[in-house]
């Protein structure tokens, strides 16, 4: 199947869970993301998550630590919002509430899911 436009496809998979909060875990997680994001791209979407337009935000909003309230303040509202805009979601695998939740709400509007960047369909080129 192909299609004959690009996808908006939020990436969504583990950032904080399973870590611990260990930066070194959750770099890890946030790097699996990011490279998820680039085999979609390179397939000919655009990927999208909300960890790279979330924590800078979270910084400018006075962020010290994960899971702080300015960190909050944003974090998981930019996920909610951006679900709102996409033709898809992929989510990756790995325990993660904050990804279930991006799951439902895409299905909720009737968006894609996908697990694995294998099922999303190639764009026409």
């Amino acid at each position: 199947m192909t299609v004959p436009d690009p996808l908006m496809i939020l990436v969504a998979g583990p950032y904080r869970g399973g870590t611990g909060d260990d930066p070194d875990l959750i770099a890890a997680n946030h790097r699996a993301i990011q490279r998820a994001c680039l085999e979609l791209f390179r397939a000919g979407h655009l990927a999208v998550n909300g960890e790279d337009l979330a924590l800078p935000l979270a910084a400018l909003a006075g962020s010290a630590r994960v899971g702080d309230a300015a960190f909050d303040e944003v974090f998981h509202p930019m996920g909610r919002r951006l679900v709102a805009r996409v033709d898809a979601v992929l989510r990756l695998p790995g325990a993660s509430a904050g990804s279930d939740e991006m799951v439902a709400l895409a299905r909720a509007r009737g968006a894609a899911v996908y697990t694995s960047a294998d099922e999303v369909p190639a764009v026409a080129r």
